[in-house]
């Protein structure tokens, strides 16, 4: 496979061959690098390479140049490799233009001149954006594919699988794939479809996640049945406890029923995340937290479901859903929320067939010129329709309440107002679902006046609110009434513990009503539903850890 390119421009000759030789000495050999003396050379490069079917990972380029200044080229530079990170190279006075690039041409990333040493300036910050590119990036390879049918709900389930554990794959209409000698052998008479061929040629028909996960290498049974730290659920507080127990020398197993990344990692775009003011993907956020726990020796087990939870002595029991049992010295619950359900006919039988809970951000690409609906007004709903307005023709988001101010962060607002193909359609609601083997149209309700319309649909996506993956626990913890794990402070009604608490000291802030049990992030009761506090709980929570572990 040929290397990617990356591509400098620059009109100043002795910087271009400065900044030329730098990438060189760092990445000739995994990239090939390219340089060009103005925009308009850039631009013919851009095109050769892309009618040769090439890849542009990179592309730095100086902002005071004659004739196309750097954000003008990297304008037009997005439109011809929209997937290449854009880097601005900018004199302290061009910051404010660099700045305002983040929003206009999605600049990732602007440097400031000189860059000496480049060790210390320069390497850093592409390194980090090269590897976020090659996450994203689809080589030709012969690799996982999946074939299938676009509307089959167990596609839909296991792109979503193989998407949110960062295994790349291919989709492939069976249409396609009858045509193609090299999957249609695949194809024999009785094949259950969707139908997964793996890099090693096999394949599979309709596996289970269970069975994916083992094809693919994923650990799913812990190598001990005992542990320091045990943490289920893999969302931001789960990760940031991970992270920072395993650093701080606990042993530490992190248990998953889906993917790490829980629902951030299906936020298609996060902004407002402190030192990343290009944004970033749930999706880069959860790899880059996967491999930081890898990195400090946590162990992580996914798909694997936690069923139960009791406490034995000194140790803490989680009962997996494979029957397995692993003991820890302390727990931390962080199980998240799932999407709660629109209670509507045909709602269940449509689900992965033209209806989807969530981002559902695999499906992304099949939006290509379709009309889509998307239910909800808080910030998950606002970052997946300026997702799917990429590839939509238009998105129509549906609205219980007056808009969206009172539910959605102004950023969101703001970028939604200049988004032309995006409609809020305020005081509405789905009532009613149709279709066959896939969603063919929906029955909206206007809440004022009761007046209904059905109107032709092949793409749902709902975020109506969530609730918490506490069922499991009911009868072990005290809870709150809406399912929320109570904890510390909660757990007093008047300045007495309203639980049966077997110590003489008060439980810690974070601690459930058992010792030793601990809850963070989204699941706990009265947290604030941010990816950020999440982050921040998840890693004040090893503290409490220690302390406990200590006998305090």
């Amino acid at each position: 496979m040929a290397k990617p390119f990356i591509l400098t421009v620059d009109d100043d000759v002795a910087v271009l061959r400065g900044i030329e030789r730098d990438l060189r000495g760092k990445y000739a050999s995994t990239y090939r690098i390219l340089r060009a003396e103005s925009g308009k050379a850039a631009l013919d490069l851009l095109n050769q390479i892309k009618d040769r079917n090439d890849d542009i990972a990179l592309i730095l380029a100086d902002q005071r140049m004659p004739e196309m200044d750097g954000v003008q080229f990297l304008t037009q530079a997005r439109e011809i490799h929209p997937d290449s990170r854009r880097v601005l190279l900018t004199a302290y006075a061009d910051t404010t233009a660099a700045i305002a690039a983040i929003n206009e041409v999605r600049l990732h990333h602007y440097l400031m001149k000189p860059w000496d040493p480049p060790e210390q300036n320069l390497y850093p910050v592409l390194d980090d954006l090269l590897t976020d590119w090659h996450a994203e990036y689809n080589p030709p390879y012969r690799g996982i594919r999946v074939i299938g049918q676009r509307w089959n709900p167990e596609a839909h389930r296991i792109k979503d699988f193989l998407g949110r554990h960062h295994m790349p794959f291919r989709w492939v209409d069976v249409v396609e794939a009858t045509k193609d000698p090299s999957l249609s052998q695949y194809l024999k008479p009785g094949a259950k479809l969707p139908l997964v061929v793996f890099a090693d040629q096999t394949s599979n028909d309709c596996p289970d996640s269970e069975t994916l996960a083992e094809k693919l290498g994923l650990r799913t049974k812990a190598s001990t049945q005992f542990y320091d730290l045990v943490i289920v659920g893999g969302g931001p507080a789960g990760l940031a406890a991970a992270v920072y127990g395993a650093s701080e020398g606990l042993k530490t197993l992190l248990i998953d029923r889906d993917a790490p990344g829980g629902q951030a990692a299906l936020s298609s775009r996060i902004e407002n995340y402190l030192g990343f003011p290009a944004g970033l993907s749930g999706g880069d956020l959860s790899r880059r937290a996967v491999a930081q726990a890898h990195k400090f020796g946590c162990e992580i087990l996914a798909p694997q479901e936690a069923t139960s939870l009791r406490s034995e002595g000194d140790f803490r029991v989680i009962t997996l859903s494979n029957g397995s049992e692993v003991s820890g010295s302390a727990i931390l619950l962080a199980t998240g929320l799932s999407w709660r359900r629109l209670n509507i006919p045909n709602m269940d039988r449509l689900t992965g067939a033209g209806v989807y809970y969530g981002a559902a951000t695999t499906e992304a690409p099949s939006c290509e010129n379709e009309e889509v609906f998307v239910v909800g007004g808080a910030n998950s709903a606002g970052q997946a329709a300026m997702h799917f307005s990429r590839y939509a023709r238009s998105v129509k988001m549906l609205v219980r309440g007056d808009g969206l101010s009172a539910t959605m962060s102004q950023y969101l607002i703001a970028q939604i107002d200049a988004t032309p193909n995006i409609e809020v359609i305020s005081h509405t609601e789905v009532v009613g679902v149709e279709g066959n083997a896939q969603l063919e149209q929906v029955t909206l309700a206007n809440r004022q006046s009761g007046e209904q319309t059905t109107v032709p649909a092949r793409m749902l996506f709902i975020f109506i609110g969530a609730q918490p993956r506490t069922e499991w626990l009911k009868g072990s913890l005290c809870l709150d009434e809406h399912g929320f794990i109570r904890t510390g402070p909660q757990l007093k009604k008047d300045g007495k513990l309203t639980t049966n608490w077997p110590l003489t000291r008060d439980p810690l802030l974070l601690e459930t009503s058992i010792p030793g049990v601990f809850a963070a992030g989204d699941t706990r009761s009265g947290s604030v539903k941010r990816v950020a506090s999440g982050v921040g709980e998840g890693s004040v929570v090893v503290q409490f850890v220690h302390q406990f572990l200590a006998g305090l």
